[in-house]
This record gives C-alpha cells, sequence and structure tokens, in this order.
C-alpha cells in the first residue's frame, strides 16, 4: 500500500531555481503542486518519497523557474511591429489612427491572443497590458474592446493586468466603431472615457479566478518636456483625484507610461498618484526629488531596458535599488522593434547598465532575474501568491532546457538562464497548475488558427487605415550609418 500524500503533478530532478525568501537553488530539486497551487518545493528524494503524482515530469537537464512577470507593455502592439520603419513618429501616428479609427472587436481580440500565446511560449505567465498606447491613445470608447481582449487571455490560460484609463488630452476625441452595416464614428469626451473604465472595472476585474485584473492609468502630465500639455493642467488635475478615488474604492492598482525628470515628483506632490500600489514605468533621468518620492510612498518602478526611452534617457535602475526602490523589467511590447522575450530584456538591462558606468560588476546576475519575478511580483502587489517557488504559492511554473549547445556546460545555472536562455528555450508553461505548453507545443489554443486570423485581421487594419504605405522599407535602410 502506497501511503504517500497524493498530487496532480510531480516535477523532479530539476535544477530547482526557488527565488525563495533564501534564494535557494536546488540541484536536484523537485516541486509538488495539487489543484492551483505548489504543496512542497526541495530535493527530488524527499520528494519522491512523500509524494505520488497523477503526473510525473522529468526535468532532468532543464532549469525550474517560477513564471516570468512583464510588468509593461501594450494591448494593440503585437499586431503593429516594425511598422514605419525606422520613423518613430509615423509609427506614433499609425498607433492613433488604427487605435481609434481602424481596430473592431476581432482586431482587440486577436491581438490579445497572438500576444498571450508569445508570451507563454517565452514563460511569461503574467503580463501587464495598457490596453491602447502610442503615446497614451486608450480604447475606451466602449467596454466590449477590453471584454474581447480579456476573453483571449482566459482562453489562453495566462495571467493578465489589463490598464484602463483616458486618451491624452484634449478631448473629445474620434472613435470609430464597426458593426455588420458599416461603421459609425463618434466623439468620446472624459466623462464618457470615464464610464467605460468604470464597467471594464464592474465587468472583467477578477475574471477567471483572478486571473485577469484591471489596473488604472493616467497619461503622465510632463508641461516641461511637452509643452502643450500645460494648456490640459486642469484636465489633468481632475483625473487624477477622480480616477485615484475610483482605485481606492475598487482596490485597483495604478500604473503610468512614460515617467521622466521631475514627473515623479510633481505626480506624488501635485496629484497623489504614487503609493504603494503604484508602479511607474520608464522612469528616465529622474531626479533625487523623484526618487524621494518612490521612497517615501513605497512606489515600485517599471524599467524597460529595450525600449526607444531607454535611448532617449536612462532609468537610474542600479540608484533607485541602492536607495531602497522596487524595480521590475519589463518590455514594453511589443513593438515597433521588441518582443516579450524577457531573457532578451534581463540581458539588455545588464548590459545597458554596465556600459553606463563601465563596470561589469552592475546588476548581478540573481538580481535581473528577481525583477522579473519576485520584484515584478510585488510591483503589481502578486507578491504573496506568485514570483517565487515556495509553499501555498500558485503554481506558475517554467521549465527551461538547459542541455544546448548555447547552454553549455552544465554549470552555474543562474548565468545560465540570465545570460544564455532565449524565449526558445522555454519548454513548458504552467499556470494555476495547469500545463499550457509542453515540449514547446501549446496545449490551451490552436497556434495555427490564431496565427491566420492575425494575418487576416492586419491586412484588414491596414485597409481601414489607408497606411499600407508605411511597409514600404525606407530608401536610407542599406549602406548608411543612420536613417
Amino acid at each position: 500500500m502506497d501511503n504517500r500524500e497524493r498530487v496532480d503533478v510531480l516535477i523532479k530532478n530539476g535544477c530547482v531555481i526557488t527565488v525563495d525568501s533564501q534564494r535557494r537553488v536546488i540541484e536536484d530539486g523537485a516541486v509538488a503542486v495539487k489543484g492551483e497551487r505548489i504543496v512542497a518545493v526541495g530535493d527530488t528524494s524527499a520528494l519522491a518519497s512523500q509524494f505520488c503524482a497523477d503526473r510525473v515530469i522529468d526535468a532532468r537537464r532543464k532549469a525550474v523557474l517560477p513564471g516570468l512577470i512583464d510588468a509593461h507593455a501594450h494591448a494593440g502592439h503585437a499586431m503593429l511591429r516594425t511598422i514605419g520603419g525606422a520613423d518613430g513618429d509615423a509609427w506614433t501616428d499609425a498607433c492613433e489612427t488604427i487605435y481609434t479609427r481602424a481596430s473592431d472587436e476581432t482586431f482587440w481580440e486577436v491581438e490579445s491572443h497572438l500576444a498571450a500565446l508569445e508570451r507563454l511560449q517565452a514563460g511569461v505567465t503574467t503580463g501587464v497590458s495598457l490596453l491602447g498606447g502610442g503615446n497614451s491613445i486608450m480604447r475606451v470608447d466602449d467596454p466590449v474592446y477590453a471584454r474581447r481582449h480579456c476573453d483571449a487571455v482566459v482562453r489562453t490560460g495566462t495571467r493578465s493586468l489589463v490598464a484602463v484609463g483616458p486618451s491624452r488630452p484634449p478631448a473629445p476625441r474620434a472613435y470609430t466603431r464597426y458593426t455588420a452595416d458599416g461603421s459609425v464614428t463618434r466623439e468620446i469626451d472624459f466623462d464618457t472615457m470615464y464610464e467605460v473604465c468604470t464597467e471594464i472595472v464592474d465587468t472583467c476585474h477578477g475574471d477567471a479566478k483572478g486571473r485577469i485584473g484591471i489596473a488604472l492609468t493616467l497619461p503622465v502630465y510632463a508641461p516641461q518636456h511637452y509643452p502643450e500639455q500645460a494648456a490640459y493642467e486642469r484636465e489633468f488635475r481632475a483625473q487624477a483625484g477622480q480616477y485615484m478615488a475610483l482605485a481606492r474604492e475598487r482596490g485597483l492598482r495604478f500604473t503610468q507610461d512614460g515617467h521622466r525628470a521631475g514627473t515623479l515628483a510633481f505626480a506624488h506632490r501635485e496629484l497623489g498618484l504614487l503609493n504603494e500600489t503604484s508602479f511607474m514605468s520608464h522612469a528616465i533621468d529622474l531626479t533625487e526629488d523623484d526618487i524621494a518620492a518612490c521612497v517615501e510612498t513605497g512606489a515600485s518602478i517599471v524599467h524597460n531596458p529595450s525600449a526607444i526611452m531607454s535611448i532617449i534617457g536612462r532609468c537610474p535602475v542600479p540608484e533607485l535599488l541602492d536607495a531602497g526602490v522596487n524595480v521590475a523589467i519589463a518590455s514594453d511590447g511589443a513593438a515597433p522593434d521588441r518582443g516579450y522575450d524577457m531573457f532578451r530584456h534581463m540581458w539588455q538591462c545588464m548590459h545597458y547598465h554596465r556600459r553606463h558606468f563601465g563596470d561589469p560588476d552592475v546588476l548581478p546576475h540573481g538580481k535581473v532575474l528577481e525583477m522579473v519575478t519576485i520584484d515584478a511580483a510585488k510591483a503589481l502587489s502578486l507578491d504573496d501568491s506568485l514570483g517565487s517557488l515556495e509553499t501555498g504559492k500558485l503554481a506558475d511554473i517554467i521549465l527551461v532546457d538547459l542541455f544546448k549547445p548555447h547552454m553549455m556546460p552544465m554549470n552555474m545555472p543562474v548565468y545560465r538562464v540570465t545570460c544564455f536562455a532565449n524565449a526558445g528555450d522555454v519548454c513548458m508553461t504552467m499556470v494555476g497548475g495547469k500545463i499550457l505548453m509542453e515540449e514547446g507545443r501549446v496545449l490551451s489554443v490552436d497556434e495555427g488558427e490564431i496565427l491566420e486570423r492575425v494575418t487576416a485581421a492586419a491586412e484588414q487594419m491596414l485597409e481601414r487605415s489607408g497606411l499600407r504605405h508605411l511597409l514600404d522599407a525606407p530608401s536610407t535602410l542599406w549602406r548608411r550609418s543612420h536613417y
């Protein structure tokens, strides 16, 4: 008679990188999963004698990691990769045109499927997606677009925190809704945007046993960098009060995209936007007052090392960490020139800051791994349930194949994961105890069908927007040092 406790899944014989409070790396480790949660983490020999499992996964020559967390990206962007070539203004203008006047419900659904699929295959089990972007153009004229986005994530099986809020001033803005009978264009004011955001919170927050969450966002007020914003200070102040009241009432997290020198301090002192549930993105060229505002409030910073904003300026990550500020790494994906491969962004983060200081000791490998796991979970106020492999936490687990030429020899696993691994090395992804991808094959959705639908939706998007010319290669693509 087998007296061992029965569990659903036992992952054994792997190199378990726990990112727990002791930062244990268990060379011959195992993880036991029952239902949605981890029930034990330890040596394979100990767990094999304690548990029998309905499913045993042999993780020999593989790293076992908590699912990666991408703390800042944009819904819609996966359909706009590379459009406009090297012309950033053209790409930003394309975002505004497509998000407000050339995208329908199917666009937002298949884009969400595409992003969730890419994240799933890259081992990203939790992602933040602002519902739009490209200089703060949000799809908040009707709640149906958020609903379709969330439904696609639910079907894929991953976790998503969807951030909604108003488009940047001025308003009203023209939004086009496509129906079977044609299209209707309406002028949408700030009051309507707020009503839509409230309805999205009511209908989507907490879906799929909490796998879907809604956060609130506002455009960053930065008249010192964008003088035209000064004319709308009253609107920015009114929205800050309105949306933060909603966040407090519903217990929602708050995020912003595009902070830079001086704007965090203003957001805290004048607008009251920073607190322990706030996570602020980009944060380049920060002042001492900006950093002090984060220390004072407990707000987190989200660094996007592969983003264009990180070319324009630098997020002072080592300085923030030394001051005690929590910092996460994110993709800012998936356009115009980057994707959801968090291994790439870890590597980019290390080299970016080491080059700045001329010091190869900046940002140890374990720290950057924390920044896409437990630190990212803390930024999203989810560190009690995600971000590490520990008893009682949700079973979001990935396996990374270490037995490949670019990952050899078989030693120093944390270094290999952060320096040499890429999204293609992820061979299994589990979310909440459910295996969604195994041996590189997605089990939760039909990948081919999604890609076919994406192709059709992209063609329709280009036709409606009249932007097909943005796919033309620029004349300066070859034989030059600059576009």
